[in-house]
C-alpha cells in the first residue's frame, strides 16, 4: 500500500512567513501523496479585533457567532488558504485549496450545547454558535485527488448541506481527513506547530515528551500540563491511532517529516 502524509499546520506557523515559508520549502520536497490541512486562529482573532469583535475560546476551541463566522469565512477560506496555494505552485506543488463545502467534501452539523470540560477542571454548558461537528469526509475523493498528483490545502470550515457554513477545529479536520485516507493509503498524520513537541514544562521548550499514550493523556490533563489548545489536538491524535492511522506526530514547523517531537500511541 502506497504511502501518503497529512501535514496539520497551526495558525501560528501560518501567521510567521519565515516559519511557514520554511515549512513549504519542506512540505513541497516530500515525495509521494500528500495533504496539508492550515489553521488560522491567529489571524481570525487579529482581523476580528480590528473590526471590534470579540473572541472566546472554550477548551482550545473558537466560539462562533454570526459576526465571527464571517470573519473566518474570510480569513480560513480566503486569506490563508489561497495564500498557502499560492505558496506551493511557486514550489511546483500542484495544489488546490478546498473548503468541506468543495465538492461536498466534508459535511458536518452545527453542534448542540453541550456539557465542556474547562482547563479547571470544572463543567459548563456551552454554545460554540456556528461550529461544526463533522459527519463525513470524502475519502474517496481526497484519494482521486491524490493519485491525479494534485495537493489538497483544506481550510477549517466544513457545511452542513443546508448552506450554512461552519468552523470547524482544523486538528479535528486533520484527523478525520487521515482516518478517512486509510483505505487507500498508509497514512502518517503529523501536527507541526511553534513548538518542538508536547511539553513536559511549557516554559522549557526542551522539555518534549517522546512518547504519550491514552493514559498518560488523561493524566497529564488531571496534572494540568496539556491544557487549551493541546488538548484537542491530543484527542484528535489518539482517535486517529484508534482508527488505523500508521503513525501521529507532534513536532515543530521545521520537522514535518517527523523526525523528532512527540510521537502519540494507543497504549
Amino acid at each position: 500500500m502506497e504511502h501518503i502524509n497529512v501535514i496539520k499546520v497551526g495558525g501560528a506557523v501560518v501567521e510567521d512567513p519565515a516559519s511557514l515559508a520554511g515549512l513549504l520549502d519542506r512540505f513541497a520536497q516530500m515525495p509521494g501523496a500528500k495533504v496539508l490541512v492550515h489553521g488560522g486562529g491567529r489571524a481570525a482573532t487579529r482581523i476580528a479585533e480590528s473590526l471590534g469583535i470579540k473572541s472566546r475560546m472554550v477548551g482550545g476551541r473558537r466560539v462562533t457567532d454570526e459576526r465571527m463566522l464571517q470573519v473566518v469565512t474570510m480569513v480560513y477560506g480566503g486569506l490563508v488558504n489561497k495564500n498557502v496555494v499560492a505558496a506551493l505552485q511557486q514550489r511546483g506543488v500542484n495544489a488546490v485549496g478546498l473548503t468541506g463545502a468543495d465538492m461536498n467534501v466534508m459535511l458536518s452539523h452545527r453542534r448542540a450545547p453541550k456539557e465542556t470540560r474547562m482547563d479547571d477542571g470544572s463543567t459548563q454548558t456551552v454554545d460554540f454558535g456556528f461550529v461544526g461537528d463533522i459527519d463525513r469526509v470524502d475519502g474517496g475523493r481526497l484519494a482521486s485527488l491524490a493519485a491525479e498528483g494534485l495537493v489538497p490545502v483544506m481550510a477549517p470550515l466544513t457545511h452542513d448541506g443546508q448552506g450554512h457554513l461552519l468552523n470547524t477545529n482544523a486538528d479535528t479536520i486533520a484527523s478525520q481527513v487521515a482516518c478517512v485516507l486509510t483505505p487507500y493509503y498508509r497514512v502518517t498524520l503529523t501536527f507541526c506547530f511553534e513548538k518542538k513537541g508536547v511539553l513536559a514544562n511549557p516554559d522549557d521548550d526542551n522539555s518534549v515528551i517522546s512518547h504519550i499514550s491514552r493514559q498518560e493523556f488523561h493524566r497529564l490533563v488531571s496534572e494540568g500540563v496539556i491544557a487549551g489548545g493541546m488538548r484537542p489536538k491530543l484527542e484528535n491524535s489518539l482517535e486517529a491511532i484508534h482508527r488505523g492511522v500508521s503513525q501521529v506526530i507532534i513536532t515543530s514547523a521545521d520537522d514535518p517529516e517527523g523526525k523528532r517531537g512527540t510521537t502519540i500511541k494507543e497504549f
